[in-house]
């Protein structure tokens, strides 16, 4: 099993010249015939961000978190669940999309899910310009704890792969596991403390919702980009979490070997 699962990791390595390939054109491909074309990628982030600071610091006039800005400490927590929810989204139907890929020819479906994440990071990289961009309008301290987010990227990464195979797979046989995927991406949206500080929760409460792995990765990027915390300073944590995400992998990879000779039959 453990040289199965090295083997089906080296793959995506030896393929990552045609993961980064399908990735750009996947991204072009979305703004074919469009003519603000990549600029929607901009837009878009930029547009959702102001609807919400006008609805929560303007019309409910929500006061600012521990002295932070509204604004800036929920961009920061919605830059790493919509990377999270675009890439499980994408993810879950990469597979039927590229059925004319796994029929007619020898194709490491595998990495299906790794050019999923590599397109999804691209639209990432600009909801965090747009972060850095409200933390120095609002004239907020800069520090070399911006690169920390790096680590919670790979976290973020280790982790919706190994989401992203199972539903990836899943998804070929039963078809509604990507309409059901797309009702946990909600309810988990409200259960994770995006829009709410967990710290309003008691402390038997709390303990519950930081089970949530992406607890943990949003907790991060906000350590990273607005208090300046090393993740050092959570080692319990940082050891759950990535029990939970290496078993996800695991688990992920092992249910797509598994299914995968079945993909050209039932597509």
């Amino acid at each position: 099993m453990i040289k199965s699962f090295i083997y089906f990791i080296r793959l995506i390595f030896l393929q990552k010249q045609l993961i980064f390939s399908m990735a750009k054109r996947e991204v072009a491909t979305r703004y074919i015939g469009s003519i603000l074309g990549f600029m929607w990628t901009f837009i878009h982030p930029m547009v959702m961000i102001f609807v919400f600071w006008v609805v929560f610091s303007v019309g409910f006039r929500v006061q600012p978190m521990n002295d932070v800005p509204f604004v800036v400490w929920l961009t920061a927590g919605m830059a790493a669940w919509f990377l999270f929810s675009d890439i499980i989204n994408g993810a879950a139907s990469c597979v039927v999309a590229n059925a004319h890929l796994i029929k007619k020819t020898l194709f490491h479906s595998q990495i299906l899910p790794v050019v999923k994440i590599v397109s999804c990071l691209i639209t990432h990289g600009v909801f965090l310009l747009v972060l850095i961009g409200l933390i120095v309008f609002q004239k907020m301290p800069v520090s070399f704890y911006y690169l920390q987010f790096f680590y919670y990227l790979l976290c973020m990464v280790i982790l919706a792969l190994g989401f992203g195979w199972a539903v990836a797979a899943l998804n070929v046989f039963i078809r509604d596991v990507g309409q059901i995927v797309g009702v946990i991406i909600q309810i988990g949206f409200w259960a994770t403390p995006i829009f709410w500080d967990i710290n309003i929760m008691p402390q038997k409460i709390q303990m519950i919702f930081k089970l949530n792995p992406m607890f943990y990765i949003i907790q991060g990027y906000r350590e990273s980009f607005i208090y300046f915390r090393p993740f050092w300073e959570h080692p319990r944590q940082t050891a759950y979490f990535w029990v939970v995400s290496s078993f996800m992998l695991l688990i992920g990879a092992l249910i797509f070997q598994k299914l995968k000779p079945q993909f050209a039959d039932a597509l």
